[in-house]
């Protein structure tokens, strides 16, 4: 029997660019997105079915990987994919703005990590991915809440894998460095105050050098290409790192007292 492989967040970047790489190998997918009636394309590929999860709510969570599990017999692998990012000044940022944040990228992946724990428990086993960042093991300016998201699901899932792994249920870590999606447009909340401009320079500067990376990063297929392998990967190996030039920034700041790779960062934004 095929293998099944269930991505939150599947409507566009990285989710869709894995839903579609998984059906190439053969898997059936569950692709889960918010509205599946705005989807026209994933729905005609062959062994792929949408399924509507929000992970904001708890009761879409349920129906969605219990529906997708009956459908398909079991859930091999639960890919947590779905989040957005939000930067800009953290004066600036109201509540309402951080709540939302931490609700769709900590909470969110933590409500869908506990539903696909409870099934694969009962089924034996399975693999429970993370796609969080390099922003989860090194900072960037302008990025304080987004990083406050990603530092806090890389310690819950390495916690997490020590009470899961004797159940049979891996936990992998998926870090994407920049990638050419809708982060750096479409799906991104940018705040900035209104109030003052004692930001203005710092905003311009460190803007440049953010959307420059966006635009000359490479395609979501290559972290599509990591997931599957990890979703394969037999080991005990935790953390996935891909796209140019995570591998190496974390090698970096291993390597570099902190002053130092802080001050690296600076230049490169030349802050």
């Amino acid at each position: 029997m095929n293998k099944t492989v269930l991505i939150t967040g599947a409507s566009s970047g990285i989710g869709r660019a894995t839903a579609v790489y998984f059906a190439q190998q053969g898997w059936q997918v569950a692709a889960t997105m918010r509205d599946p009636a705005k989807e026209n394309e994933l729905n005609q590929l062959p062994n792929v079915r949408l399924y509507a999860l929000d992970v904001t709510d708890q009761g879409s969570i349920e129906k969605a990987l219990t529906a997708a599990q009956q459908d398909f017999g079991q859930l091999d692998v639960v890919v947590n994919n779905a989040g957005y990012g939000v930067d800009g000044v953290f004066e600036a940022m109201s509540d309402d703005v951080i709540r939302r944040q931490f609700d769709t990228n900590v909470f969110g992946l933590m409500r869908v990590t506990r539903e696909a724990i409870r099934i694969m428990r009962l089924q034996g086993g399975g693999t429970i991915i993370q796609i969080t960042s390099i922003g989860g093991r090194v900072t960037f300016p302008l990025y304080s809440i987004y990083h406050g998201t990603k530092w806090a699901v890389e310690g819950f899932s390495e916690s997490l894998q020590y009470e899961l792994q004797p159940l049979g249920i891996q936990v992998r870590i998926v870090e994407p460095g920049p990638i050419k999606t809708d982060f750096y447009n479409r799906s991104r909340e940018f705040v900035k105050p209104d109030n003052t401009d004692a930001y203005s320079q710092f905003i311009q500067r460190v803007e440049k050098v953010s959307q420059e990376f966006g635009a000359n990063a490479k395609g979501p297929i290559i972290v599509a290409k990591t997931i599957f392998k990890a979703a394969n990967d037999r080991g005990k190996r935790l953390r996935y790192v891909v796209g140019s030039p995570a591998p190496i920034l974390v090698v970096v700041r291993k390597l570099l007292p902190l002053s130092w790779f802080m001050a690296t960062v600076r230049s490169t934004y030349k802050i």
